[in-house]
């Protein structure tokens, strides 16, 4: 069978997992051979599942909560309301 990139997309939990049978494992390590961005995200997939495994707590800097919430609250004023969005009605 063979893949597109959408399918091995579908799979790639799957293939990390190893609980893909044998014929789909085979598709989808031919399609990667050959698909950079398709490599590229298994290779993230797998960074993220390593990250997110990692049970380490960093200390953050004193006073970096206080600063990224002020950032994030200037940020907030800056972005345009709706409405500034809303399309007039032409002229009759």
């Amino acid at each position: 069978m063979v893949l597109n990139c959408r399918h091995v997309w579908e799979y790639i939990s799957g293939y990390l997992d190893n609980t893909l049978d044998a014929e789909i494992r085979a598709d989808v390590e031919h399609h990667l051979e050959h698909c950079e961005i398709c490599s590229a995200i298994l290779d993230s997939t797998r960074n993220i599942l390593i990250l997110t495994a990692d049970d380490r707590v960093f200390e953050l800097p004193l006073g970096y909560s206080e600063r990224l919430h002020a950032r994030l609250a200037a940020a907030m004023l800056e972005i345009p309301s709706s409405t500034e969005y809303e399309e007039e009605e032409p002229p009759s």
